[in-house]
Protein backbone atom coordinates (compact mmCIF):
# COMPACT_ATOMS: atom_id res chain seq x y z
CA UNK A 1 0.00 0.00 0.00
CA UNK A 2 1.04 3.74 0.08
CA UNK A 3 3.62 4.92 2.46
CA UNK A 4 3.99 8.43 4.15
CA UNK A 5 6.89 9.88 6.74
CA UNK A 6 5.60 11.12 9.66
CA UNK A 7 7.80 13.74 11.21
CA UNK A 8 7.35 16.44 13.93
CA UNK A 9 7.08 14.74 17.13
CA UNK A 10 9.15 15.38 20.55
CA UNK A 11 8.91 15.87 23.93
CA UNK A 12 7.04 18.83 25.23
CA UNK A 13 5.26 20.19 28.51
CA UNK A 14 2.13 20.45 29.49
CA UNK A 15 0.76 23.51 27.18
CA UNK A 16 3.25 23.14 24.52
CA UNK A 17 3.12 23.15 20.93
CA UNK A 18 4.47 21.19 18.21
CA UNK A 19 3.68 20.75 14.65
CA UNK A 20 3.28 17.68 12.90
CA UNK A 21 3.99 16.73 9.03
CA UNK A 22 3.25 13.91 7.12
CA UNK A 23 4.80 13.77 3.43
CA UNK A 24 4.79 11.15 0.64
CA UNK A 25 6.87 10.20 -2.26
CA UNK A 26 3.70 8.46 -4.06
CA UNK A 27 0.97 10.52 -4.17
CA UNK A 28 -0.26 14.57 -3.91
CA UNK A 29 -1.55 14.95 -0.38
CA UNK A 30 -3.84 17.57 -1.47
CA UNK A 31 -5.94 15.35 -3.53
CA UNK A 32 -6.50 13.28 -0.65
CA UNK A 33 -8.58 13.10 2.55
CA UNK A 34 -5.51 12.92 4.86
CA UNK A 35 -6.29 12.41 8.41
CA UNK A 36 -4.20 11.13 12.05
CA UNK A 37 -4.85 8.60 14.44
CA UNK A 38 -3.29 8.15 17.45
CA UNK A 39 -2.61 5.25 19.56
CA UNK A 40 -1.47 5.20 23.68
CA UNK A 41 0.33 2.62 25.51
CA UNK A 42 -2.20 -0.04 26.16
CA UNK A 43 -5.10 1.77 24.01
CA UNK A 44 -6.86 1.45 21.42
CA UNK A 45 -5.81 3.26 18.12
CA UNK A 46 -8.47 6.70 17.73
CA UNK A 47 -8.87 9.00 15.28
CA UNK A 48 -8.07 12.45 15.82
CA UNK A 49 -8.56 14.89 12.50
CA UNK A 50 -9.42 14.48 9.20
CA UNK A 51 -9.42 17.41 6.53
CA UNK A 52 -11.75 15.80 3.57
CA UNK A 53 -10.49 16.39 -0.14
CA UNK A 54 -13.31 17.36 -1.77
CA UNK A 55 -15.02 19.78 0.55
CA UNK A 56 -12.17 20.77 2.91
CA UNK A 57 -13.99 19.69 5.62
CA UNK A 58 -12.36 18.99 8.93
CA UNK A 59 -13.58 16.48 11.26
CA UNK A 60 -12.06 16.46 14.78
CA UNK A 61 -11.79 14.31 18.16
CA UNK A 62 -14.15 16.33 20.49
CA UNK A 63 -10.96 16.18 22.91
CA UNK A 64 -8.91 18.21 20.50
CA UNK A 65 -11.22 20.77 19.04
CA UNK A 66 -10.17 24.20 19.64
CA UNK A 67 -6.49 23.02 20.24
CA UNK A 68 -5.47 21.35 16.89
CA UNK A 69 -5.83 22.36 13.38
CA UNK A 70 -4.59 20.39 10.07
CA UNK A 71 -3.71 22.09 7.44
CA UNK A 72 -2.21 21.16 3.61
CA UNK A 73 0.75 22.68 1.76
CA UNK A 74 0.81 21.68 -1.87
CA UNK A 75 4.05 23.02 -2.76
CA UNK A 76 5.60 20.52 -0.54
CA UNK A 77 3.29 17.74 -0.46
CA UNK A 78 2.75 18.11 3.02
CA UNK A 79 -0.05 17.83 5.40
CA UNK A 80 0.36 19.29 8.93
CA UNK A 81 -1.34 18.86 11.78
CA UNK A 82 -0.46 22.13 14.70
CA UNK A 83 -0.75 20.88 17.65
CA UNK A 84 -1.20 23.89 20.86
CA UNK A 85 -2.20 23.52 24.35
CA UNK A 86 -1.23 19.94 25.02
CA UNK A 87 -2.14 17.82 27.35
CA UNK A 88 -0.61 14.86 29.04
CA UNK A 89 -3.38 13.01 27.85
CA UNK A 90 -1.94 13.75 23.98
CA UNK A 91 0.34 11.93 24.45
CA UNK A 92 1.09 8.84 21.83
CA UNK A 93 2.59 7.64 18.15
CA UNK A 94 0.71 9.64 16.05
CA UNK A 95 -0.22 8.19 12.03
CA UNK A 96 -1.37 9.77 8.90
CA UNK A 97 -3.15 8.33 6.74
CA UNK A 98 -6.20 8.17 4.29
CA UNK A 99 -9.31 9.34 6.07
CA UNK A 100 -12.18 9.20 3.31
CA UNK A 101 -13.39 6.04 4.72
CA UNK A 102 -13.72 6.84 8.60
CA UNK A 103 -16.92 8.44 8.68
CA UNK A 104 -15.51 11.61 10.34
CA UNK A 105 -13.10 10.41 13.13
CA UNK A 106 -14.82 7.33 14.03
CA UNK A 107 -13.49 4.16 12.14
CA UNK A 108 -13.67 0.96 13.59
CA UNK A 109 -9.84 0.23 12.40
CA UNK A 110 -7.01 2.77 11.56
CA UNK A 111 -4.18 1.45 9.58
CA UNK A 112 -0.70 3.30 9.58
CA UNK A 113 0.73 4.42 6.45
CA UNK A 114 4.15 5.01 8.10
CA UNK A 115 6.16 4.62 11.40
CA UNK A 116 4.43 7.26 13.18
CA UNK A 117 6.15 10.19 15.03
CA UNK A 118 5.96 9.81 18.90
CA UNK A 119 4.36 12.70 20.77
CA UNK A 120 4.80 12.98 24.54
CA UNK A 121 3.30 15.47 26.75
CA UNK A 122 5.00 15.26 30.53
CA UNK A 123 5.71 17.34 32.75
Amino acid sequence: QLHVVESGGGLVQPGGSLRLACTSSEFKVEEWSIGWFRQAPGKEREGVICLTSVDKQTYYRDSVKGRFTISTDAAKNTNYLQMNSLKPEDTGIYYCTYCGGWGGVNSKSYEPWGQGTQVTVSS
